[in-house]
């Protein structure tokens, strides 16, 4: 398992809507197991993905969980 931080330029709801369209069934096709106003779970593939996203500065604070798609999340940290 892996943690990964990143802040953004984007705000917290644009994080969010990215997040979905690069996890979620129209992007790498992970199950949305659970989505909250600041949070989502993606599952799939024998592994997850859990991010957390809150205000921060001028953007936005994210924080990602990973197992088996690190690669992904490296990549997805570099498109917010």
């Amino acid at each position: 398992m892996a943690r990964y931080g990143k802040e953004s330029r984007l705000s917290p709801d644009k994080v969010m809507e990215k997040a979905i369209e690069f996890f979620g069934p129209g992007g790498l096709g992970l199950e949305v197991k659970d989505q909250g106003e600041d949070c989502a779970t993606f599952e799939g593939g024998g592994g997850h993905v859990f991010l957390q996203v809150c205000e921060g500065g001028k953007g936005s604070e994210v924080d990602l969980e990973t197992r088996e798609w690190d690669y992904q999340v490296k990549h997805f940290m570099g498109k917010i």
